[in-house]
């Protein structure tokens, strides 16, 4: 294993980059924030990445404690990656990068790739402040589930809710999507635009509801 690189300056910025400003580090938090992950699910996931690359940004993210790798049991018998508590608070950090990202999202390209789960994080922002719950999302691109509030947990999965959700939200296409993404609309705007629609019963529904 190569020795970490280090901007050698006595700064907690420059020691934070140490760790985790190399290409593909974060993104690989972004993914792990999912929960456990095989390497063939977040290479899938990761377009552009090269087997080689990924490789060793977790094998330098396993050495630094940012994650951890262990082995299911059978019939799995598939070694997994998972945060560490020290990965997991990167959280904050990928969303203060995402809110300062926007307005360099613009319109999507025609190379660009996209996942539904990435929408995770900005949903994330704008259902904060309220109550906690699971929520189900439904796109054009697909499926996935999120936890608002505190969680020693994963953040997001892909796919529907594991348990009945707190609220289901279904979104109108892909330009209410990328609205959201670029910070153009807030998501209790778009429900009130009908534009997401908000099916549920529990605090937080009615929360998005009377907004």
């Amino acid at each position: 294993m190569s020795p970490r690189r280090s901007y050698d300056q006595y700064c907690s910025a420059a020691r934070a980059l140490d760790l985790v400003g190399d290409r593909w580090t974060l993104l690989i938090v972004r993914e792990l924030l999912a929960g456990p992950r095989r390497y063939t699910d977040l290479h899938a996931d990761l377009p552009g990445v090269s087997t080689d690359v990924l490789a060793s940004r977790l094998k330098d993210m396993e050495r630094d404690g940012l994650t951890t790798r262990r082995r299911l049991p059978p019939p799995g018998a598939a070694y997994v990656y998972e945060l560490s508590s020290r990965g997991r608070e990167l959280l904050p950090v990928l969303q203060a990068l995402g809110a300062w990202g926007e307005a360099a999202l613009g319109e999507r390209r025609p190379t660009d790739a996209v996942r539904a789960h990435w929408f995770a994080l900005p949903l994330l922002r704008g259902l904060g402040g309220g109550s906690a719950g699971l929520v189900e999302v439904r796109l054009e691109e697909g499926e996935f589930h999120l936890w608002v509030g505190p969680e020693d947990g994963p953040v997001y999965g892909e796919g529907p809710a594991p348990a009945e959700p707190d609220v289901r939200l279904s979104f109108d296409g892909v330009d209410t999507c990328g609205a959201l993404g670029r910070g153009e609309l807030g998501l209790r705007d778009a429900v009130r635009q009908g534009r997401v629609e908000v099916v549920g019963e529990g605090a937080l529904a009615k929360e998005l509801r009377e907004a």
